[in-house]
């Protein structure tokens, strides 16, 4: 006997990334980017690039806004996020508004950067809330 298998409609909007990253807005993502499963990337109410040659693992969470600052400002506050090119953010991470990310960094599994960070180039940020613990320079070959 046969069974039917019902088609599931989960609501996530296509994109080009992963059909199971749920990305919002108009994030500007540079080429060769990889997105995976379960990622949220929010980007609807605040400007966000990612840059080049970047990996955001599965479950990562990217957020540009504060539902609680656009309620307290009635909605008069603007962020920007910038993820440089070639970082790589680990699993079940999670990106506040207003972070910006510079090349070369890693943000560690479950790590939260915090409102307003900003991580300098070739950083390693690991923790709750994040805290730059190391570098990624050892990691780079010289051409």
């Amino acid at each position: 006997m046969k069974t039917k298998t019902k088609s599931f409609d989960h609501h996530i909007p296509p994109n080009p990334y992963n059909p199971h990253a749920w990305i919002l807005g108009k994030p500007s993502i540079g080429p060769d980017t990889w997105i995976g499963p379960f990622t949220l990337i929010d980007a609807l109410h605040a400007k966000l690039t990612i840059g080049n040659g970047c990996n955001i693992s599965t479950g990562a969470q990217i957020i540009t806004h504060s539902t609680v600052h656009r309620c307290v400002s009635e909605g008069i506050y603007a962020t920007i996020d910038v993820i440089e090119d070639y970082c790589f953010i680990g699993s079940n991470a999670v990106i506040l508004m207003g972070v910006h990310i510079g090349h070369h960094s890693v943000i560690g599994a479950g790590c939260v950067v915090t409102e307003y960070t900003k991580i300098p180039p070739y950083s390693l940020v690991t923790g709750v809330p994040g805290k730059i613990t190391g570098s990624t320079k050892k990691y780079i070959k010289s051409k």
